[in-house]
């Protein structure tokens, strides 16, 4: 639909129905929108080009908000809808546990491979990255020490993330893990990574990926 700045667009934010946590709401011209994906300001080719691919070729209804420090993209919604529509839980929480499995293996990677002194030094990056991008829960050293230590798929403490964190995730993790192991061969293989998953949501967490841009990214 549009691109557009700061200065076009009223940016709110509503209770989340299910959750203690706020949702943030662009308004502009009397159209409601929400948070679909943030890029920083270094991926604005990547943010254009996924927000064309989700309106011309998914005939989604998105803008693009271009901002001094980042892009973001939100999806048009109307807020009686938001209830239903803003985080299917039935597949958020399979695809946030996901997500704590790729990142502990690169984590676990780096430790093994590089050492304590690199693995504590992963620690404090990926504590800056939870602050910069306000992920609930991720704000503090003990919090990202849970993270990396946590059984994904047992515990009953899965941070409250929305899709918007998950895709933020994994791109700052791939940046992470290809600027201490000099490649990218960590983020292949994602499937050996995941095969604790059951297979159902294994399969549909990959096919949320490649329909991402992160699909490049993770494979």
């Amino acid at each position: 639909m549009f691109i557009l700045k700061r200065q076009d667009v009223e940016i709110s934010s509503i209770q989340h129905p299910k959750r203690e946590q706020q949702i943030p709401i662009l308004n502009y011209q009397g159209q409601t929108f929400r948070l679909l994906s943030v890029f920083s300001a270094k991926q604005g080719e990547e943010a254009k080009a996924y927000w064309r691919d989700l309106t011309d070729n998914r005939g989604k209804a998105c803008v693009l908000l271009e901002e001094p420090d980042r892009y973001s993209i939100w999806g048009k919604i109307r807020l009686e809808q938001l209830a239903s529509e803003v985080s299917n839980d039935g597949k958020i929480v399979p695809y946030t546990q996901a997500c704590l499995l790729l990142l502990q293996a690169v984590y676990i990677d780096i430790e093994d491979l590089l050492g304590n002194r690199q693995a504590g030094s992963f620690q404090k990056d990926f504590l800056e990255v939870m602050r910069q991008w306000h992920f609930p829960g991720g704000d503090s050293p003990a919090a990202v020490n849970n993270l990396l230590t946590i059984d994904p798929l047992n515990s009953p403490q899965i941070p409250p993330w929305e899709e918007h964190h998950l895709i933020t995730l994994l791109q700052e993790l791939h940046r992470l893990g290809k600027s201490y192991f000099g490649n990218t061969n960590f983020s292949q293989g994602i499937s050996d990574t995941l095969e604790d998953m059951p297979d159902a949501e294994r399969s549909q967490f990959i096919e949320w990926l490649n329909q991402s841009p992160l699909g490049k990214l993770w494979r």
